[in-house]
């Protein structure tokens, strides 16, 4: 099992976690390959605007963004029969393995002169098809841990290094690509995923049947979904969100490169401004966790489209930036809120497999959302876009709260006469 020996600079379960050899040895290795996907977020856009064709680049850097995940939601729900009975670990090192391969297939093409556009995005959709399972690996691999208090503090310290790499990565890259190729840039990317699979695959981690990414396949847990009316609400409401924001990451580049006139290092300055605000967001869940749930969700969707606004200002890049960042701000607690509403309405011996399900259908949405992106990029402007996208976002609060209201007036209808009235108004 893993070892808790006390250290004395850690509060609480952090101490017994830093103290166990195995995440000390893993957490630095997660942390390079988050610095590195971080970095993608420049890197793949940036590459794609340059093999793009003249008129074709937007639509190109759509594609390649959905390329870079998609694939993920396809490989989560086709080969789960075969990859949910691996074990953690195995998930972990075979992901990793096979982006190091094939994101480092990209300089090397390059250099052979075979980088055309068809190959770039058949390398990055290959490189992301395990990619949900290599997730679910990473977090099950602490399942053993003796406690529930030092399982929430290790992937407390996992997400806090996903957004820490979303400030250091597209800043680190936006400085890169004013030296180097963005090809190099997933290159470095593809060693990183190297290190990761080396390092994961020397380690002997005490087996456990609860180290399984998930206890069931992703159609169970989609069934449930279906039977719980607020649980699926919920999905939708997230699904059509990452929907709207999709464009951002295609349109962003060009509105830098085009609208501003400017290099990779202020589109990087924009991904950090983002990374820095979510950062600040989730450090203020908690305060957010006494507001009433669905509102504040909401709240924060109308908020985020705000946040957008301020793309159509085309002269300077001072007003987006700080709108950027306030997006940011209100980003950052949403997926801690939706996992709570989730927590508390999903069955509990369920629970894993209502997420994986989630999951696998929320990462269909963003990339969607780029290549609808890439594709208007060619007949509209990038400031056009990205203020569409914060119209499209403010305007799904109204209309979700038009559902929730329906949705609540039929509970009410159909609550059985014998439960208690303040029951009613919970479970409405």
């Amino acid at each position: 099992m893993f070892s808790a020996a006390p250290g004395r600079l850690m509060p609480g379960p952090y101490r017994s976690l830093f103290a166990d050899r195995t995440f000390r040895r893993l957490m630095p290795v997660f942390a390079l390959s988050d610095l590195g996907d971080g970095m993608t977020v420049v890197a793949v856009a940036w590459l794609a605007l340059a093999l793009g064709p003249d008129g074709g680049q937007g639509a190109l850097a759509g594609v390649a963004v959905a390329a870079y995940v998609l694939p993920g939601a396809l490989g989560a729900l086709v080969l789960g029969r075969w990859m949910r009975r691996l074990p953690a670990q195995r998930l972990l090192v075979t992901d990793s393995a096979l982006r190091a391969v094939l994101l480092g297939a990209v300089p090397v093409a390059h250099v052979a002169g075979v980088l055309t556009p068809a190959v770039y995005v058949g390398l990055l959709g290959a490189s992301s098809l395990l990619h949900a399972w290599g997730r679910a690996g990473k977090y099950a691999l602490f399942a053993p841990l003796p406690s529930d208090d030092q399982r929430l503090a290790a992937n407390s310290v996992l997400s806090t290094s996903l957004w820490s790499a979303m400030i250091a990565g597209p800043a680190l890259a936006g400085l890169l690509v004013g030296v180097v190729s963005p090809v190099w840039i997933i290159g470095l990317d593809s060693a990183t995923f190297a290190v990761l699979a080396i390092q994961a695959g020397r380690i002997t981690l005490p087996w456990s049947p609860a180290s399984g990414p998930v206890a069931g396949g992703t159609r169970q847990g989609l069934s449930i979904l279906r039977r719980q009316p607020e649980l699926l609400g919920l999905l939708v409401v997230t699904w059509v969100f990452n929907l709207a924001f999709g464009p951002v990451e295609v349109a962003l580049p060009l509105f830098v490169s085009d609208n501003l006139d400017a290099g990779a290092g202020l589109l990087g300055a924009y991904w950090a401004a983002f990374g820095i605000g979510a950062v600040i967001g989730a450090l203020a869940l908690g305060a957010a966790r006494r507001l009433p749930l669905w509102p504040t969700m909401l709240g924060i969707i109308a908020g985020h489209g705000v946040g957008v606004l301020p793309f159509a200002i085309t002269h300077t890049a001072l007003p987006s930036l700080i709108g950027f960042a306030f997006a940011g701000l209100l980003y950052g607690p949403y997926s801690a809120l939706s996992y709570t509403l989730i927590q508390d309405r999903a069955p509990a011996d369920l629970l894993t497999t209502v997420l994986a399900a989630r999951s696998a259908v929320l990462l269909t949405a963003s990339p969607l959302g780029a290549a609808l992106g890439g594709f208007l990029l060619d007949r509209t402007s990038a400031p056009a876009i990205l203020v569409g996208c914060g119209a499209l976002m403010i305007l799904l609060v109204p209309t979700s709260m038009v559902v929730l209201q329906l949705y609540g007036d039929h509970r009410r209808r159909h609550q059985p006469s014998h439960v208690p009235a303040e029951r009613a108004r919970h479970t409405a």
